[in-house]
């Protein structure tokens, strides 16, 4: 293309500059006809001589004359224009060698950076990321604010009792059979976005201790039919009346328990079963645990019994003894491995469980074995114990040689009731037989007694990778945490509920709530400090999968817990918990490419609280400010509080209400 050219009359000299253009001309001939035979005595030249060629080239058809449209050029803008082409072409060589030496030394320092560096960096990414996810909740809700606040529907009446990932008939179709078609299976299935209501005649539970005794029969799945059809042993713990299931565990006339209790404590070589404590037992984990009445005895001892059963279409035993206010879940002993940690409990109780503990292969025992700890006892009580017919007894034999193997010391036998000790030596290990199995895997310890096991000591923390000054500040923390809870909600359960179903007057703060979920659990500081503050509460302690897993050290603590996907259903009944409490779980699972959304978690929070339950969330302010403008959908009662000793920080409050389905 022709540089730019002055408009002019073709042929035509200005009188004011046709001297100095035609100096200019001469001039200009001359440099050129010099240049030229200097170019053409030195070949060495000619590469030089075509670089500057492309970089002063001219496209027009004349040099100095007039073209064929009549324009004449000016002489001098030559010159400029071929500098000003050549400074550009080196500003651009001198911008990519800048942006070479920029990515060079980018990598280099990424290559040096230190340990501490990244994980400032990362800290500023997942601020700036909290910071992103705000931002688009809020663009999305002021761009959609009719459609994204729109309250959820309530679900229909055949989901008053409904647990996700509990589909019989389709484990059936799939040809699961004995007790595997009531596994849990968490596929992909279709999530109910709609709020589960409480069933028509529902009642708020009494409060602790009365609610450990009385229920009301609304409340749970089970009928006055299917009580009336259980064992008599069931029959002589309950008594139903219209709206209410009475346990007798309190009554004179009642004896079943506790001499049940009672006699295995002697079995175990104690005076009873207010002794456990003395033997090393805190934590005990009752299988098939019926409706939780041996759990409720000996919860006055500070013995903390959880209650593992399998999911009942209809007359839940979790069920039930979850609305007495006693630990329970929802697991299948018999196909999966437990959620909890190895060496996690100083008792495993089994009172006609209905497990075979001969089958497969002894798996069910080694199963046992590792849920239990160096110096734990097994307690097993069932009619093959005492058996008269040949099966029964071979059957038995099983048994009883599979325990020798796993270095189980059999301490006594009364009638259908075995109680075996095991080994905290391993010197047992070593002198088996060879081959004989199980195999040896885990750690032995001495097990120390309750409550001092709440405060782990240098050695027994360093086992979990930390020091002793962590779990110190940590439980000071939630000393004070716990405190400002309670101040919290006194006045706000007080002032909206003074009274309650069975109540004479308000009562006082320790045992406003009873069940209570930490979503994440962390050290296991929360539970502590609720005991530690006489609150006559159990915490069911939740490790993400997404986190740091420390809940091997909440169970040496005395503690029980479990392992979950907060991505899939908890497994557990509609309205269990009276309060959730969730610190930084928001946080932790943001920083993860999650498969489900924030509203899933809040939909699942919702459908385990009961009505009038509470939550407490604490996390950062972009996401406590997310999660309250999902608490709209929700229908909950919510506020926010600014915490004193953190800036970045807020507590979210809020309550759920009471809705249930109106009678037809």
């Amino acid at each position: 293309m022709s540089r730019p050219l002055y408009r002019g009359v073709s042929g035509v000299r200005t009188p004011e500059h046709n001297h100095d253009s035609w100096e200019s001309h001469n001039k200009d001939k001359v440099d050129k006809e010099d240049f030229d035979k200097k170019g053409s005595s030195n070949h060495s030249s000619l590469p030089l001589k075509s670089h500057l060629k492309l970089l002063f080239s001219d496209n027009s058809h004349s040099k100095y004359g007039t073209n064929e449209n009549g324009y004449s050029p000016d002489p001098l803008i030559g010159t400029a224009r071929s500098r000003h082409k050549l400074v550009l072409h080196l500003l651009k060589c001198s911008l990519v060698f800048i942006v070479i030496l920029a990515l060079a030394g980018s990598f280099l320092w990424t290559l040096s950076i230190s340990t501490t560096s990244r994980g400032q960096i990362y800290h500023g990414y997942r601020r700036l990321q909290e910071k992103l996810v705000s931002d688009l909740l809020d663009i999305g809700e002021l761009s959609s604010a009719p459609s994204k606040m729109k309250e959820l529907e309530f679900c229909s009446q055949e989901l008053e009792n409904y647990i996700p990932c509990y589909n019989v008939s389709d484990n059936l179709g799939l040809g699961n059979s004995d007790g595997e078609e009531l596994d849990r299976q968490c596929g992909p299935e279709l999530r109910q976005n709609c709020l589960i209501l409480s069933p028509t005649n529902y009642k708020i539970p009494l409060r602790w201790p009365t609610g450990r005794d009385v229920i009301w029969v609304a409340n749970v799945k089970i009928t006055a039919q299917e009580v009336l059809s259980s064992g008599s042993l069931t029959k002589r713990m309950m008594m139903l009346d219209e709206e209410q299931i009475s346990f007798r565990s309190a009554s004179l006339m009642f004896d079943g328990v506790e001499d049940y209790s009672h006699q295995i404590a002697e079995m175990i070589g104690l005076r009873n079963e207010s002794n456990f404590i003395q033997a090393g037992v805190r934590t005990i984990l009752d299988i098939g645990c019926g409706y939780g009445s041996f759990g409720a005895h000996l919860f006055h001892s500070q013995l903390l019994t959880m209650c593992v059963a399998d999911y009942e279409p209809s007359g839940s035993q979790v069920q039930l003894t979850l609305e007495r206010g006693l630990p329970a879940m929802i697991a299948s002993f018999t196909s999966k491995q437990l959620p909890y940690p190895s060496l996690s409990f100083d008792m495993l109780h089994c009172a006609r469980c209905g497990i075979d503990w001969d089958q497969k292969d002894g798996l069910l025992l080694i199963e046992a074995d590792r849920l239990l700890k160096p110096g734990g006892y097994f307690v097993w009580t069932s009619p093959l114990t005492n058996a008269r017919n040949k099966d029964n007894q071979e059957r038995w034999k099983v048994v009883h040689d599979y325990t020798e193997n796993l270095c189980w010391e059999m301490l006594s036998q009364q009638d259908e009731t075995v109680v075996w000790k095991k080994t905290s030596k391993r010197n047992c290990y070593s002198s088996r037989k060879n081959g004989s199995p199980p195999p040896l895997c885990g750690r032995g310890y001495d097990r120390p007694t309750w409550p001092s096991r709440d405060n782990l000591n240098k050695e027994e923390l360093a086992i979990h990778g930390l020091q002793t000054d962590e779990i110190t500040e940590d439980n000071e923390s939630w000393k004070t945490a716990v405190h400002n809870y309670w101040s919290l909600l006194s006045p706000l359960i007080f002032s909206d509920h003074p009274k309650r179903p069975g109540d004479e007057d308000p009562s006082p703060p320790y045992n406003m709530l009873r069940n209570i979920l930490d979503m994440n659990a962390h050290f296991g500081g929360f539970n502590s400090a609720l005991l530690h503050a006489g609150k006559s509460v159990w915490v069911m302690n939740v490790i993400p999968i997404s986190g740091p897993n420390h809940l091997p050290l909440i169970h040496d603590r005395g503690y029980v817990g479990v392992l979950h996907d907060w991505c899939e259903a908890f497994p557990t009944y509609p309205r269990t918990y009276d309060l959730v409490h969730a610190d930084g779980l928001l946080s932790l699972e943001t920083a993860q490419q999650r498969r489900c959304t924030m509203l899933d978690i809040f939909i699942e929070i919702d459908r385990i609280l009961r009505p009038e339950g509470w939550v407490i969330i604490r996390d950062t302010i972009p996401l406590i400010e997310s999660a309250r403008a999902l608490t709209v959908r929700l229908k909950w009662d919510a506020r926010v509080v600014e915490i004193e000793s953190d800036s970045h920080q807020r507590l979210l409050i809020c309550q759920k209400p009471f809705f249930k389905r109106q009678a037809n």
